[in-house]
């Protein structure tokens, strides 16, 4: 699979797409999914990750035939974890020594 460069955050299709497309609020949205404005709104402002919870919530809200699937949201929030992560690196990792013939 190719690398896309800065994917965007889940939420932001949120925010973007479906809620207006909808023609809902943040609130009737939150009220829709069963979870609170904070935590809905935190995900849709890019503060916080769609959970495995939170994926399956909009899977059930959207429905599949809707773009609801559970395993796009998290591949898409994995897909963004990733490139930030690799966007910041890491340091004092050592490689692992080669295995030793027995």
């Amino acid at each position: 699979m190719a690398q896309m460069y800065n994917p965007p955050h889940p939420g932001a299709a949120l925010r973007e797409d479906i809620l207006p497309a909808l023609g809902l609020s943040v609130t009737e949205a939150a009220e829709q999914l069963g979870v609170s404005r904070v935590a809905l709104s935190r995900v849709l402002n890019e503060h916080a990750a769609i959970s495995p919870e939170m994926a399956l919530r909009l899977e059930a809200w959207l429905g599949v035939e809707r773009g609801g699937r559970a395993d796009v949201w998290l591949a898409e929030q994995r897909t963004y974890d990733l490139w930030q992560a690799r966007q910041r690196g890491i340091d004092n990792v050592r490689r692992a020594p080669d295995a030793v013939a027995a």
